[in-house]
């Protein structure tokens, strides 16, 4: 999120108020998505006073942010309502005579585990269980109003806390900040408030009353605030101790072993706004307008709680989230300090259960870093990153970095805004937190569905939707202008490995999922004179019709759908290999359940089709066979070694470790090896391995990552998740800087790895689709590596697409991919280059001439576009100049080193659950030890003398010395 977008969420102009409930409710921001990002934050400072919290007080792990200590947890408590209960409170579960077990949690409310004698506000959680699926949860204090009078005085009143110890006392310190955020007559208030809270002495939680403090909504009856109060005749309790740290849970459990605990549960009704309002937590409703009601009898029965089934009672409850959302919509909550509950509590409660993380960072790394931002922003007008020393690039990288984080991570993600009431969430199955799942849900374990199959795309870029400008400059001129390749270029410094690699991968990340072919079509205008044949075997026509993305529309948006759901899941989890749903999953393993991945004599089985099974198996050509093949066979690779690790490992576990390490590898080769192999420069190459490793060690290194970045001291894989205050997701943006088709060959020379001697000259349509296989398993994995392994890439630029690509044959249709990639780029909205690079802290062009000066480049640009900025993304993209030993643009690498590490920093399987626990030692050090060259040797042991001694294994290898005339021998 911009700092801008933050500003205009934090805004809080005149308050819109709710169709639903309009007489009740009133948005922070003037609307509820507004409302929801300002709440975020506060969940964000909640999660913040959580790590000082631990911080100061030594705990072992995180604490709530309030409500530490509990002094009673039961599970046996009743609720009964009352025979007599009004005729109109009687709704939902709260029928006359009606009986349910509570679980009951009392509690002192600071974030720390202090002494019972220290001033201190206590607090009351009921679950009231009325079904197996039902239940309501109840928050109470015991002082009738909040220091905060709405959610934005919470916001600030968190803020100024986030800089003190939490408990109340020391808290009172932090107010001097508050005057700034709410004023001196709030501050005052708030201050007021909770010392008054705090001074009442407490000598037994059994004889306090507990306030709601916000409304709910009850049903028909409508809003009410609601308390909870000693039944009348309960036993006195002796004067409250000065040494005893836990006198209020020994007070409690010597009541309890001689009677019933016993409380009223009583109602207040809404009145109207001014006595009785909803928005406002610091305000009392008066008894003399709004009398408490009771409504029901809470039961604590007598019992012994100093035994051991106690005890662990108590602390099964200690581990409860309670949370005032979970009821049904008949009982939601009602007003924005509810509603901020629900964000801080789900973060609060995540995050105390190792469900959710945050790495706040210091103080000096905020400071340094702005400096270092504005000052590189500066030195880059003049000198860019790529042509500084190393040490200070990487420094560069690092800034240019934070500032995309800060500015070019947005949200796509659909919300309950206002939030909606939930069902109790079901605890976490033991086997999520161990093992990937097939599509991709409960990666975070805090939001299940986050980067899941079907999630849409985010942006990195706000969304340019322009229908007018669809065909405008006609796609298929600009194809046939600058991208159609006459001559093949070669990328020299690498080998078309890399070109089967980067697809092999995309597969696994981005997948847009399109309407059935006929059922809804992109329809593209032809240049007069021209036509073009759809459909194999159709007749010529004056449009060129292919398959049209299937859009989400956000709802309650009456516009375009310019969001799209991924096919595939976000994470880095092999789904190429694997599968992205469970029944693909499933059908890819050995007959009976095995662990490993099915193959037929070291091959894929073939499908009906001709095409093989296997996790993604569309484009189907032999460079994604070989890699395919290749890792279908380390998974079984991996298998084997963990069954003689682990003999008592089971099938399911050896499978699901399996794919954990071969997953991690994928990710590290990426990484470590076809990143620095295709971005060669020193530079990059220290980069990524620290992304990986951590950084080279050596001092000017470390200083400077000590002040601008301290996480990146260590490798991501040592770290803690990260999403950057945005849900994780991969974006409509790095899919378009991934459309790489031009480093596909058009013909392909088939050689004998042992000889040199070619056994095939094949086009592209001989080696892709049904074709592939037949070529795949005629010449063997060897020779299709070595064949691949000493020749080129094409290169990435203007007027290199592959001619095969460019009547291409794809599921019934017959398309121009050059053509298909303008068009689909500009209907997802992807703003076109000039805007494209500025949004990415690019100076815009003013002229052509400003992005190439290639005559031939520069005259066909003018011919085409009007102006640089109806310059399409992708043209501009192949047309810029890369720095040098690039093999793509410096505006594509923004991209890049916003979203490589992000893929990375985000998953909890390589970072905070990238251990021997969940991978066993073996797997981590399998991971360790192996890369591109050690995985191409283990199943191809006799390439060993040609690979790179030197390089990776993209670079290109060393060609076997032809022996004797070689002649084509075709099969």
């Amino acid at each position: 999120m911009t700092r801008q977008q933050e500003r205009v969420a934090g805004e809080t102009p005149a308050v819109r108020e709710s169709p639903a409930t309009e007489q009740y409710e009133r948005y922070v921001g003037g609307t509820p998505e507004r409302e929801r990002v300002i709440f975020e934050r506060l969940a964000r400072d909640l999660m913040r006073v959580q790590l000082r919290i631990q911080r100061r007080s030594g705990a072992p792990g995180i604490e709530r942010a309030f409500h530490a200590k509990a002094i009673l947890g039961v599970e046996n408590a009743r609720m009964a309502f009352r025979q007599d209960l009004p005729e109109d409170l009687r709704t939902g579960f709260a029928q006359p005579g009606a009986e349910y077990p509570v679980t009951v949690r009392l509690s002192n409310a600071s974030g720390t585990r202090g002494p019972d004698f220290a001033p201190d506000l206590r607090g009351a959680a009921l679950r009231v269980q009325v079904g197996p699926d039902q239940a309501h949860d109840l928050l109470m204090t015991n002082y009738p109003v909040s220091h905060a009078r709405d959610a934005r005085e919470f916001v600030a009143f968190a803020r100024a806390m986030a800089g003190a110890d939490s408990t109340p006392r020391r808290a009172i310190g932090a107010f001097v900040k508050l005057p700034l955020a709410v004023g001196w007559s709030a501050a005052a208030r708030m201050r007021r408030n909770v010392t008054e809270g705090i001074r009442h002495q407490v000598r037994s939680l059994a004889l306090e009353t507990y306030w709601s403090r916000g409304a709910i909504l009850w049903g028909p009856a409508g809003p009410v605030r609601y308390r909870l109060r000693p039944a009348a005749g309960a036993p006195a309790a002796p004067p409250a101790s000065r040494s005893d740290p836990d006198y209020l849970s020994h007070e409690l459990a010597a009541r309890l072993a001689r009677a019933d605990v016993v409380f009223e549960l009583c109602v207040q009704r809404y009145v109207d706004a001014r006595s009785t309002p909803i928005e406002n937590g610091a305000t009392d409703w008066p008894e003399e307008d709004t009398p408490a009601i009771p409504v029901a009898t809470l039961t604590i029965p007598r019992q012994d709680l100093d035994t051991a089934d106690a005890r662990a009672i108590a602390l099964h409850i200690d581990q409860l989230a309670f949370d005032p959302w979970n009821t049904t919509d008949e009982f939601r909550p009602l007003g924005n300090l509810n509603r901020a509950r629900k964000a801080a509590y789900e973060a609060g409660s995540a995050h105390r259960r190792g469900l959710r993380f945050i790495t706040p960072p210091p103080g000096r790394n905020v400071v340094v870093g702005e400096l270092l931002q504005r000052g590189f922003g500066a030195l880059n007008r003049a000198v860019p990153w790529h042509k500084l020393p190393t040490w200070l690039g990487l420094l560069n990288i690092q800034a240019i970095r934070q500032v995309l984080r800060r500015d070019n991570l947005i949200d796509t993600e659909t919300r309950d805004a206002p939030p909606a009431a939930h069902p109790v969430p079901p605890p976490i199955d033991e086997h999520l937190r161990t093992r990937r799942t097939y599509d991709g849900t409960y990666n975070d374990l805090s939001a299940p569905a986050m980067g899941a199959l079907g999630s849409p795309f985010g942006r990195n870029l706000r969304p340019v939707y322009r229908p007018d400008l669809f065909d405008v400059p006609n796609p298929l001129v600009v194809s046939r202008e600058l991208l159609h390749r006459d001559t093949f270029i070669p990328a020299r410094s690498l080998n078309i490995l890399a070109a089967a690699w980067i697809q092999f991968q995309v597969h696994d990340w981005v997948d847009h999922k399109r309407h059935p072919v006929g059922t809804k079509s992109v329809e593209v205008p032809l240049p007069p004179g021209m036509t073009w044949t759809n459909t194999p075997g159709g007749a010529p026509e004056t449009v060129m019709r292919f398959a049209e993305d299937q859009g989400v529309r956000p709802p309650g948006s009456a516009g375009p759908p310019i969001l799209s759901a991924n096919a595939a899941s976000h994470w880095w989890d092999g789904s190429e290999v694997y599968g992205g749903d469970e029944s693909v999953a499933k059908s890819l393993r050995e007959p009976g359940g095995g662990a490993a991945l099915h193959l037929e004599d070291g091959h894929l089985a073939p499908g009906p089709d001709g095409i093989p099974i296997t996790g993604f198996r569309e484009n189907w050509w032999l460079g994604l066979s070989v890699m395919h093949t290749l890792f279908a066979r380390e998974h079984n690779a991996v298998c084997e070694a963990l069954r003689g690790e682990y003999p008592g490992m089971d099938e399911d576990t050896v499978y699901h470790v399996a794919r954990l390490v071969v997953s991690a590898l994928i990710a590290k080769i990426h990484t470590v090896e076809w990143t620095p192999a295709i971005l060669a420069t020193d530079l990059i190459d220290v980069g990524l391995k620290a992304n990986w490793a951590g950084p080279p060690r050596n001092w000017l290194t470390h200083l400077g990552l000590w002040l601008t970045d301290e996480h990146a001291l260590k490798g991501i894989p040592d770290t803690l998740p990260d999403h950057h205050e945005v849900p994780y997701s991969l974006t409509e943006d790095f899919v378009t800087v991934y459309r790489m088709h031009p480093l596909i060959p058009d013909d392909y020379r088939i050689a004998d790895h042992a000889s040199g001697r070619t056994l095939r000259t094949l086009g592209f349509d001989d080696v892709q689709g049904q074709a592939t296989e037949t070529v795949m398993r005629g010449v063997g994995l060897a020779n299709s590596l070595y064949s691949f392994g000493i020749a080129h890439p094409g290169a990435i630029t203007l007027r290199n697409f592959p001619r095969a690509l460019q009547a291409f044959e794809r599921d019934g249709e017959i398309i121009d991919l050059s053509v298909v990639d303008l068009v689909r780029t500009r209907r997802r909205g992807v703003p076109r280059y000039n805007d494209f690079r500025a949004g990415l802290h690019k100076p815009r062009l003013r002229r052509f001439e400003d992005l190439t000066s290639d005559p031939d480049a520069l005259a066909r640009l003018k011919d085409v576009y009007r102006t640089v900025d109806d310059i399409d993304t992708v043209v501009g993209l192949f047309a810029e100049n890369p720095p040098e030993r690039f093999g793509f643009s410096d505006t594509a690498f923004r991209i890049f080193i916003l979203m490589a590490s992000r893929r990375l920093q985000s998953d909890r399987f390589l970072t905070v659950d990238f251990r021997p626990e969940i991978y066993t030692p073996l797997g981590l050090d399998w991971i360790e030890r192996n890369g591109m060259t050690s995985v191409i040797l283990r199943h191809c042991p006799e390439l060993a003398g040609h690979l790179p001694r030197t390089a990776s294994a993209f670079a290109p290898w060393r060609p076997a010395t032809p022996e004797g005339p070689e002649g084509p021998a075709r099969a």
